[in-house]
């Protein structure tokens, strides 16, 4: 037999996926300016029952924010896997294509984590875990390889001594040097796909697929994965 406080917490489980699946809809309708009273409206009750799941739209903004990271890691993630261990330029290759999968499969999700910000919304240190597992990713495909770089252009100190924060922050000991080209990547990456999903490639570049494998691999060679 079911107790009277699951039946309750499934319930309320089902509806906070209730609530974010209205929400989702109204970011791909009206982008992430979102309304917690039209996502009632939506789901047709009234806005006072929405604070019992969502204190704020702040709240609801940041359910969908970390959602939405959490599936594009979960898919990069699956991509990285399905790729043997000795492969690592195979591996990075997945990852990027992923991300771009996921994207343009998503492109509401995306344009809320990477468009322009929400204003009055200041993402909360939960986000931040979800936020890195694509980079995360990446550094460690790139920590496995045993590839050179060219000859790096010089840190300068102040970066250098970010990069290093950076490492000592996480696994593994990449050095400096491969940590900045792994970001470059990883800013490109991103940037390009935004580029895509905003139409910003529109009567400039046909071959999207073919122009992404281009840079993608070009990527893979400046982090040291020839």
């Amino acid at each position: 037999m079911v107790s009277a406080s699951s039946l309750r917490a499934r319930l309320r489980s089902e509806m906070h996926q209730e609530i974010k699946d209205a929400a989702r809809r109204r970011l791909a309708e009206e982008g992430a300016n979102l309304s917690l009273r039209a996502v009632a409206r939506d789901m047709d009750i009234v806005a006072s029952a929405l604070y019992r799941y969502f204190p704020s739209r702040d709240a609801l903004l940041t359910a969908l924010i970390i959602d939405a990271y959490e599936g594009l890691g979960a898919a990069a993630e699956a991509a990285e896997a399905a790729v043997p261990r000795d492969d690592p330029r195979g591996r990075w290759l997945a990852v990027c294509r992923a991300v771009r999968a996921w994207a343009l499969a998503h492109p509401a999700e995306y344009g809320l984590l990477y468009g322009s910000p929400v204003p009055g919304y200041a993402a909360p240190p939960e986000t931040v875990a979800p936020a890195s597992k694509v980079i995360l990713l990446l550094a460690a495909v790139v920590g496995d390889a045993p590839g050179e770089m060219g000859a790096p252009r010089p840190l300068p100190e102040a970066v250098r001594a970010d990069l290093r924060r950076l490492i000592d922050e996480q696994p593994g000991d990449l050095p400096e040097e491969r940590l900045d080209r792994v970001l470059l990547a990883w800013t490109h990456l991103f940037g390009q796909v935004g580029f895509e999903v905003f139409h910003r490639l529109d009567d400039m570049i046909s071959a999207r697929a073919d122009y992404f494998e281009h840079h993608m691999a070009l990527l893979a060679e400046l982090a040291g994965l020839p």
